[in-house]
């Protein structure tokens, strides 16, 4: 197993930058303030586990393609990323309804599920595989599982206090910039490599 401190790095800050302003951590700001925060942390980290692995199995089998197509298809995957993040989005805004649920299990799988079920398919999931195809399973892995994690953290424990002070467009952009500076470098490198 080797490990690559700049790939780590490299999914932690963009998976941290993506999922930052996304409805996950909206869902559990607002699960954290009618559950046991710690509960909840720990649902929505088994989910996100279970995403990343999913991710990076992906990722590892783009990684068998010819290095070509494997640039090619990350600079596409990239710029998907980068127009996703600057167009904005909708789903900003968190349900607040609902019933209080108290005890590890049904906390545990209520945090699961939301978060299971609503990372299909998501920003950060696509990143991950991407980042797996070309930066390594287990350091894409790490650096992934860190910064989903560490964005639920910071929303049950700051969250209100984020979402007053940092503008999530300005997260957004920042994030998108940094998508479409690696949508290019990842399209130079089909070219050049």
């Amino acid at each position: 197993m080797h490990l690559d401190p700049l790939a780590i790095l490299t999914a932690f800050g963009l998976i941290f930058l993506a999922e930052l302003p996304d409805k996950t951590m909206f869902a559990s700001l607002a699960m954290g303030t009618r559950m046991r925060p710690l509960y909840v942390w720990i649902g929505t980290s088994t989910a996100f586990a279970a995403h990343v692995a999913i991710a990076v199995g992906a990722g590892s089998l783009l990684g068998l393609l010819p290095g070509w197509s494997v640039k090619l298809v990350s600079a596409l995957m990239f710029g998907f990323g980068a127009f996703m993040l600057l167009r904005g989005g909708g789903d900003d805004g968190a349900d607040e309804g609902g019933r209080t649920v108290s005890g590890f299990w049904p906390v545990f799988s209520t945090a699961f599920m939301a978060v299971f079920i609503s990372e299909w398919g998501d920003l950060t999931q696509i990143t991950t595989a991407n980042l797996a195809a070309t930066n390594g399973t287990w350091s894409t892995a790490i650096g992934s599982f860190v910064a989903l994690t560490t964005v639920s953290a910071l929303a049950l424990v700051a969250g209100r206090f984020i979402a007053k002070r940092v503008p999530l467009k300005t997260v957004q952009r920042i994030g998108g910039i940094c998508m479409a500076g690696l949508a290019i470098w990842s399209l130079t490198e089909v070219f050049t490599g």
